[in-house]
Parts: C-alpha cells; sequence; structure tokens
C-alpha cells in the first residue's frame, strides 16, 4: 500500500501541492504536519511511521520534508528499511525498492557516518585543546584536601554520627564513604 507524508513549516503555507502530487502518486493514505522540520516530534509523522506495515512504501514530495537533519532521515530511513517498508521521493526520484535507491541510502548512511566522525573529531579536539590550556572537565568535586581531612578527622571522633558528618561537610553518604 502506498502512503504519503506531507509537511509545510507555517500555517500560511499550503499543503495542497503536495497532497494533489501524493494522491496522483496513487496513496491511499495521507498523513500531514504543519509544523517546523526542526521539531523532534511531529504528530502526522508519528501516526504515519506506525500506520505503516511490511511491504508498504511511504512517498514524500522531497525528502526535506521528512527529515529534519541528515541524521534524523538516516534513522527514519534505516527503521523502514527494517520494517521492510519502502520509502519514494518524487522530487529526487528516489525508489528504495530499485537498485539505484539502494545505492543512494549506503551513500547517504555513509554521509552520516563521516557526519558523526567529524562531530567526534571536533569533540575530541576541543577537550585537547581546554586541557591544554589547564582545564579538566567534569563535575567539580564536592570535597576537596580540606573537606576530606576534615571528614576523616570527624569520622575518628566515635561520638559523631556519619549522618552529622554529611550534614556538617553537605554530602551525601556515598560521597563521604568515597573520599574516606
Amino acid at each position: 500500500m502506498l502512503i504519503g507524508y506531507a509537511r509545510i513549516s507555517t500555517p500560511d503555507q499550503s499543503l495542497d501541492l503536495q497532497k494533489d502530487a501524493l494522491a496522483k502518486a496513487g496513496c491511499r493514505e495521507i498523513f500531514e504536519d504543519v509544523a517546523s522540520g526542526a521539531k523532534s516530534s511531529r504528530c502526522g509523522l508519528d501516526q504515519a511511521l506506525q500506520y505503516l506495515r511490511r511491504g508498504d512504501t511511504l512517498i514524500v514530495w522531497r525528502l526535506d520534508r521528512l527529515g529534519r537533519s541528515l541524521r534524523h532521515l538516516v534513522d527514519i530511513v534505516a527503521d523502514l528499511q527494517t520494517r521492510g517498508i519502502g520509502l519514494r521521493s518524487m522530487q529526487e526520484n528516489i525508489d528504495t525498492a530499485t537498485a539505484g535507491g539502494k545505492l543512494f541510502l549506503h551513500v547517504f548512511g555513509a554521509l552520516a557516518e563521516f557526519e558523526r566522525e567529524l562531530v567526534r573529531e571536533r569533540t575530541l579536539a576541543g577537550l585537547k585543546a581546554a586541557a591544554d590550556r589547564g582545564r579538566k572537565g567534569g563535575r567539580p568535586r564536592l570535597m576537596d584536601a580540606r573537606k576530606v581531612q576534615l571528614a576523616q578527622t570527624l569520622h575518628k571522633e566515635k561520638a559523631i554520627s556519619i549522618g552529622e558528618i554529611c550534614r556538617t561537610l553537605g554530602v551525601s553518604k556515598g560521597t563521604l564513604y568515597r573520599n574516606l
């Protein structure tokens, strides 16, 4: 079965062009959204993805109507593929039921992996640059050397309970025991 999905970004735009093209392509059901592509949750898209069954084909007028980013689009396409659902984009002439469409998906996946690797490299370079400037990452320590020494002194005093020590120092029991 052919299932359509149409999206416009703002209410002052019209879905008519997309809906007419999807109906002409033979879509039995057409799900629609009036929402920015940047929104992570779109009701119409969620409904369309739930409605689709193995052997169905999701048809969109253009790929940019479907995913909010390359990564999101690759995730949607991968999900459809594992569920045995095809994808067709009318403007880009992409159909995952064809050899060319499958090639496109593999290129798409490679681009997404490349993008992830670039982000990882930039993150590592930023962390290294910060470390070179003396910046240490992670959460700030709750107990500095002075507090640890005070905790050890108070702990040796058997008359003071662990709870009292924790309240005095403003730390949890776990933090206290880790530092003792």
